[in-house]
């Protein structure tokens, strides 16, 4: 039973750099993993692509024959590619079973009310796949609270909208540190804690927000999202493996991803820590790494990469001096005749 990612967000969320990075962290713990590209606008992939949409459709074709714009032109593709569905299943069979990242567009308007991507999932869950949504959003949108609220209304509306298995993620957390400080712990934000206490920092955002509807409008907004219950947020640094291997493990559980028999036999520590759920973090973690001693942290990852890499330099400089001793014993235990060579020297009297 192949198991899939559908990786949604707004533009600028990661979902290319995320897809990029997961790939090669699923290659380094040994699962299979084939990325498809279903954004049709995206004609510079920075990962391997095993199948993309943009063979079948391409946005600069549509903007052109139906004088659309971008956004009109990506809705387009989408009905183009639900039309053509065969295409999408023809491609992934031959993937069989491999772990499969869906790279999607970034209008949110697909994953919000238009139907045809959520058709396009639906079918896949009817080939077998068993998918899960990653929501990716900018941890920039924590820094506002006007922001956060509308990130709060997009997870909630995408979740409701998809109904699949579903995990929301901060991504770009690792740059929080350069922003305005936080009035709340991250622990507040994953969470989605009591949102009354952001109501005074809604309100001082704008001159206009403390009028009388406003307030009642943002208080009925954040009723909402809490009457539900349903958002979350796991939080990602792409180019820490702790971080990814955090979520990955979060992503297992949402999904019911099982090993195969595969893996299992002369296993890496990676494949070990993520079988095993070594190295998960919780939120407190996350806040002590990258924001309360974000530079404790990289001082001490600094040091530990320039003891690996002396490591190495030593364990390469023993390999080759004990590959020289060994050609040198080879040749003193040697008792037999020279070899002819066949080359006759002629020295001139």
């Amino acid at each position: 039973m192949p198991f899939a990612q559908l990786v949604i967000g707004p533009p600028g969320a990661g979902k290319s750099t995320y897809c990029n990075g997961m790939h090669q962290f699923l290659g380094a713990i040994g699962r299979k993993c084939s990325i498809v590209n279903l954004d049709p606008a995206n004609d510079k992939t920075s990962y391997p692509c095993a199948l993309d949409v943009r063979d079948l459709v391409t946005l600069e074709e549509i903007m052109d024959e139906d004088k659309l714009g971008p956004n009109g032109a990506t809705l387009y593709a989408l009905e183009e590619l639900e039309e053509n569905y065969s295409w999408l299943e023809e491609g992934l069979k031959e993937l069989g079973d491999d772990y499969v990242l869906f790279d999607c567009p970034g209008q949110v308007e697909l994953f919000t009310h238009h139907a045809s991507l959520r058709n396009i999932f639906f079918r896949l869950q009817k080939l077998g796949y068993r998918l899960i949504v990653i929501h990716l959003v900018d941890s920039y949108a924590l820094t506002l609270p006007s922001m956060y609220i509308s990130a709060l209304l997009l997870s909630l509306r995408a979740m409701l909208q998809l109904d699949l298995p579903h995990l929301n993620v901060l991504t770009k957390i690792d740059n929080l540190s350069n922003y305005p400080e936080l009035p709340f712990n991250l622990d507040f934000y994953t969470e989605v804690q009591d949102l009354n206490y952001l109501l005074p920092h809604l309100e001082s955002e704008s001159s206009r927000l403390p009028h009388s509807k406003f307030g009642a409008l943002n208080t009925a907004i954040v009723d909402l999202v809490e009457e539900f219950g349903l958002v979350a947020f796991e939080t990602l640094a792409v180019e820490d493996k702790k971080s990814m291997m955090s979520l990955l493990r979060a992503i297992d559980r949402a999904s019911g991803y099982a090993f195969g028999s595969a893996e299992g036999a002369n296993d890496t520590v990676w494949q070990v820590a993520v079988r095993e759920g070594m190295g998960v973090t919780d939120v407190r973690d996350v806040q002590e790494r990258w924001l309360d001693l974000k530079d404790e942290y990289d001082e001490i990852e600094r040091k530990e990469l320039e003891e690996e890499a002396r490591m190495r330099d030593t364990a390469s400089k023993a390999a080759a001096e004990q590959e020289a001793e060994d050609e040198d014993d080879d040749m003193t235990d040697w008792n037999g005749p020279v070899p002819d060579s066949g080359v006759k020297v002629q020295r001139k009297k």
